[in-house]
């Protein structure tokens, strides 16, 4: 993949510019992409598709493609179970999943005010990456 638009050079660790997600289904999770969370595709080919977030690239790279990427490594398949969440601060946790409803998204679990002070949800995108919607609480 290349986007020479939108990389961004850290001399240090600690800033993520880019995550991957390996799918399985690219057509479907591309459309989830695009409808849940309205963020613009900046490139595309036949086995991947990267979306801008504020201020990280989301890639989506199709599986066959994946384990090449990441040789020796093995690509696990969903019905191994998650090993990620993406977390999404907001302001407002049950607005946010009220408005992921009318976008057709199944909350796994949520709104629920957490011990260590937060409200949050969970959602899966279409290959079982997990993400999570957060509201500090007063």
């Amino acid at each position: 993949m290349m986007i020479t638009k939108e990389v961004y050079v850290s001399t240090s660790l600690n800033s993520v510019g880019a995550i991957t997600l390996f799918v399985e289904d690219l057509e479907g999770s591309k459309a989830f992409y695009q409808e849940v969370f309205a963020v613009p595709v900046i490139f595309e080919d036949e086995s991947s598709a990267a979306f801008k977030f504020e201020n990280t690239i989301v890639n989506l790279l199709i599986v066959s493609e994946a384990r090449e990427l990441i040789a020796p490594g093995a690509v696990a398949s969903r019905d191994a179970g998650s090993h990620v969440q993406f977390t999404i601060w907001v302001n407002d946790a049950d607005a946010v999943c009220a408005e992921l409803d009318t976008r057709g998204v199944k909350l796994l679990n949520g709104p629920i005010d957490r011990e260590w002070g937060m409200r949050t949800a969970t959602f899966t995108d279409p290959s079982g990456h997990i993400w999570e919607i957060a509201q500090k609480l007063p």
